[in-house]
């Protein structure tokens, strides 16, 4: 059954994040392969990008954690009606349960497969449950499908473990424009000629970026050639972080060996230029998407060895793997990788891109059509 299918994804906003992304780069493959793509959020900074590449948005607010998003049943319902879809796929818990909700009062043999995706290790509660209900599930890492079969009463036939894929050609094959690093080194003079280690992500309490400015205390100390690269920013509502950042960094007499870079939409040149990113969450990722990004451009990795950013290392560059919480053995291992005669081998699975991803993910639908 090869048939053009009409997909409709709800997620709660189409602003930045690893959820709108990947249903963005889903949606183009969709559109690219000759189906009918339609996205429901309650809108967002990427709409024109999505509706650019083919997709038609559909704006309802889909995206309060509160009662009153179950107004927005009927309406769902009577759009569902006025659509038919073949697949409705859920990747956020209030979209969820506003879809279920409309969805089940549909006449079973007429309404639309429904799918979901568990981006994450939910609180284990009934609000959360409802990503469990959807007829196939799909899980992006290891660990959240181990999560899923722990905490919720799901058959594993119905789950699917299909990793979020990578634009091959926004960080594989690419290099670095020209200009770039001069107009870096003209605005960053402090990182000419040192050996880069990149810190990306969000400033948040659990990304790590303490962890960071420890460990690189410890490669300072070692060797003044050793400069951390911290690229991202703080939520609006939580600026202050970035101070407290700035202090720790300040006591720790690191202030000329980190840079503060905010946040950068050209973070692939920065994986290209980089000698080792790090990652340092102090819980486990469900996927933590800058490892396979940082792999795919070559860039050596060092993790802790635990969620699901440990498993695109696992299959790519293990020996980026150390214990967890160990920052001695972080800048151990980050001093021998940068210290070898010559690099190691780097190579990401084809299931870490988006071409697979988008692959598995029509054979869930597939599946579910068939079911």
């Amino acid at each position: 059954m090869n048939k053009t299918l009409k997909v409709v994804q709800v997620l709660p906003e189409l602003n930045s994040g690893g959820v709108e992304r990947g249903t963005i780069e889903f949606a183009k493959t969709l559109v690219a392969q000759g189906h009918e793509s339609i996205v429901i959020s309650n809108g967002g900074r990427q709409v024109q990008r999505l509706e650019r590449e083919g997709s038609r948005h559909i704006e309802m607010p889909v995206h309060k954690k509160s009662p009153v998003s179950l107004l927005q049943v009927r309406a769902m319902r009577e759009l569902l009606k006025e659509l038919q879809p073949d697949i409705i796929h859920v990747r956020s818990r209030v979209p969820a349960w506003i879809v279920w909700l409309a969805w089940r009062k549909l006449p079973e043999h007429s309404r639309p497969k429904l799918v979901s995706t568990f981006h994450g290790m939910y609180s284990v509660n009934a609000y959360s449950a409802i990503m469990a209900r959807a007829e196939q599930v799909i899980a992006i890492s290891d660990c959240v499908y181990s999560y899923i079969l722990d905490n919720y009463q799901i058959e594993p036939s119905k789950i699917t473990r299909i990793y979020r894929g990578l634009d091959r050609s926004a960080f594989s094959d690419i290099s670095i424009p020209e200009g770039w690093c001069d107009e870096l080194y003209n605005a960053q003079p402090e990182l000419r000629g040192k050996k880069l280690i990149l810190m990306p992500g969000r400033l948040t309490r659990w990304k790590g970026q303490e962890a960071f400015l420890d460990m690189m205390a410890l490669l300072a100390a070692k060797d003044a050639t050793y400069h951390g690269v911290i690229v991202g920013e703080a939520d609006p509502n939580k600026a202050h972080y970035e101070d407290e950042l700035r202090q720790i960094c300040q006591s720790k007499g690191l202030t000329e060996h980190v840079s503060f870079l905010g946040h950068r939409s050209d973070i692939q040149y920065f994986y290209k230029l980089a000698d080792v990113t790090c990652h340092m969450s102090n819980k486990s990722e469900p996927f933590g998407r800058t490892v396979p990004e940082a792999l795919a451009t070559g860039c050596m990795v060092v993790a802790y060895n635990r969620g699901g950013a440990s498993e695109s290392l696992n299959a790519a560059f293990p020996r980026g793997l150390v214990e967890a919480d160990n920052i001695q053995a972080f800048a151990d291992r980050i001093f021998e990788l940068t210290t070898m005669d010559s690099p190691p081998e780097i190579s990401l699975p084809e299931e870490f891109y988006l071409e697979h991803q988008s692959q598995e993910t029509l054979k869930v639908y597939r599946k579910a059509l068939q079911s």
